[in-house]
C-alpha cells in the first residue's frame, strides 16, 4: 500500500527553497507514494513546474494571509490574523530595538503572527504517514496536521538569524525529525539548540543537473553588447540584507576606483531591499555597471554567460545558486560565511574572500588577474558528477521508519 506523504510551503516565488522542493518533487517515487502538496498560497511562478504526479491541495482561504500586505488581509475579511499580526509587529518592533537586531523585526514578527494565528486556523482533515514543512516558520505542520512522523526542514543557518530562539525552540520539539541540508547547516543548528541533537538528519538539496543544463541554453544573454566588452559577474538571489548585495555595491566601486571599470555586476532576483540597493547604486554612481535585473523564473543563462559566479552573503545554509554555478562550469567566488565550508573546497571548485566590501573586491581582483585559476576551477569541475537524487533515499528511510 501507497504511504502518505504531505509536503507544506508558503508559496511558489522564486526562491532557492522553492527551486529545490521543485527539483526534490522530480525524484519521487510516485509508484510508491502519494504526495500531497499544500501551498498556503497559490501564488508565485514556480506553480507550473509542480510535477504533475504531485497532489495539489486546494488552497485553504485562512492560511493565504501570511505573506499578504495587513490591509490586503482586512479587505479580505481576515480580521483576527490581521489583529494578530498588527499586535505580533508591534511586540517584534519592540523587540528588535532592545536586542538592536541589523535585519530588523521581520522574522519575529513572522513567528508570532504564526503562533497565535495557528489557535484559530482549521485542521486538516486527512492523517499521513509523514508531514513535512519545507520552510520556516513551522507552526501549522506541527500543531494543524494529523501525522504518525513529521519532519521540519532546515535550510540556513540558524546561528545567524535573528529570531526568538525561545519560541521557536517549542515548535522545532513537536517534529520527529529536523532535516539540514549539510554538516555546517547542522553544526550551526545544534549550537543554537543542542537539546535536539537526536532529531537531526541530513539530507542535501537535490539538483537536476540535466535540467539545469538544459535550461541554460534558453534565452541566451550574450547578445547584449555590454556582455560582449566586459568581465562579467553574475549573483543570484532575493534582495536582502542577508545576501550582501551592499557589499557588492561598494566592493564594484573599489575595483572601478583601481582601474577596472569594464567590469559589470548582474544581480538576478528581487525583494524588499530593491528601493535601498537602488539608492545605494546611484550614490556610488554605478548606474551602468551594476545592474538589478529582476526577477527571472530561468536564471541560468545568466549564469551560464557569466565569467565568475559570486556569493556576497552575509550568512547561507548551503545557497543553492552555487552548485548550480558549478553545474554550469562557473569559477565561483564566496564570501566566508560560517557554513561557507559546506559550499566550496578551496582552491579546488572555488575560493572564499573575507566577509567585507573590501575582502570582496580582493577577491574578485584576484581571480581577474589569474585567468590560469579560473580555468583551473572550471577544469577541477567540468567531469563532476553533481546529480545526487540518491539522498532522496534518506527521505523514504524516515517515511518507512
Amino acid at each position: 500500500m501507497k504511504k502518505n506523504i504531505l509536503i507544506a510551503i508558503y508559496d511558489m516565488e522564486i526562491g532557492g527553497i522553492e527551486r529545490s522542493l521543485i527539483n526534490m518533487l522530480e525524484c519521487f517515487d510516485y509508484e510508491k507514494y502519494n504526495v500531497d502538496l499544500l501551498i498556503y498560497h497559490h501564488t508565485g511562478d514556480f506553480m507550473h513546474l509542480i510535477p504533475d504526479q504531485v497532489h495539489l491541495l486546494p488552497q485553504i482561504e485562512p492560511y493565504t494571509v501570511f505573506r499578504k500586505p495587513i490591509s490586503q488581509c482586512i479587505r479580505e475579511g481576515h480580521y483576527t490574523v490581521a489583529l494578530i499580526r498588527v499586535i505580533s509587529k508591534a511586540i517584534a518592533g519592540f523587540k528588535a530595538r532592545r536586542r538592536r537586531l541589523k535585519e530588523g523585526s521581520g522574522y519575529i514578527q513572522m513567528q508570532l503572527s504564526l503562533r497565535y494565528s495557528c489557535l484559530f486556523l482549521p485542521r486538516l482533515p486527512k492523517a499521513y504517514d509523514l508531514a513535512i514543512s519545507y520552510a520556516w516558520p513551522h507552526d501549522i505542520i506541527a500543531e494543524k496536521v494529523t501525522a504518525a512522523r513529521r519532519i521540519a526542514w532546515i535550510h540556513t543557518d540558524y546561528s545567524e538569524l535573528e529570531i526568538d530562539h525561545s519560541l521557536d525552540l517549542k515548535v522545532w520539539s513537536k517534529f520527529d525529525y529536523i532535516v539540514s541540508i549539510s554538516d555546517a547547516v547542522t553544526s550551526a543548528f545544534v549550537t543554537q539548540y543542542p537539546t535536539l541533537a537526536g532529531k537531526m538528519k541530513l539530507i542535501e538539496n537535490i539538483t537536476s543537473p540535466a535540467f539545469i543544463r538544459k535550461m541554460a541554453e534558453e534565452d541566451p544573454v550574450t547578445a547584449d553588447d555590454t556582455f560582449r566588452n566586459s568581465f562579467n559577474i553574475v549573483s543570484v538571489g532575493r534582495l536582502s540584507y542577508v545576501k550582501g548585495f551592499d557589499m557588492a555595491i561598494k566592493a564594484l566601486r573599489i575595483l572601478h576606483d583601481r582601474g577596472l571599470t569594464h567590469i559589470q555586476w548582474r544581480i538576478v532576483g528581487y525583494g524588499g531591499f530593491e528601493p535601498e540597493l537602488k539608492a545605494l547604486i546611484a550614490e556610488y554612481g554605478l548606474q551602468d555597471s551594476f545592474i538589478l535585473v529582476g526577477k527571472k523564473t530561468n536564471p541560468y543563462p545568466y549564469i551560464k554567460a557569466c565569467d565568475l559566479y559570486v556569493q556576497p552573503s552575509r550568512y547561507e545554509g548551503k545557497a543553492v545558486t552555487v552548485t548550480e554555478a558549478k553545474i554550469l562550469g562557473k569559477p565561483i567566488l564566496i564570501t566566508r560565511y560560517p557554513t561557507s565550508a559546506s559550499q566550496i573546497e578551496e582552491g579546488v571548485d572555488g575560493i572564499t574572500c573575507e566577509l567585507s566590501p573590501e575582502g570582496i573586491a580582493d577577491g574578485i581582483a584576484y581571480l581577474y588577474n589569474h585567468q590560469e585559476i579560473r580555468h583551473t576551477l572550471m577544469n577541477n569541475i567540468r567531469d563532476k558528477d553533481f546529480g545526487n537524487d540518491n539522498e532522496l533515499r534518506k527521505l523514504e528511510l524516515l517515511v518507512e521508519g
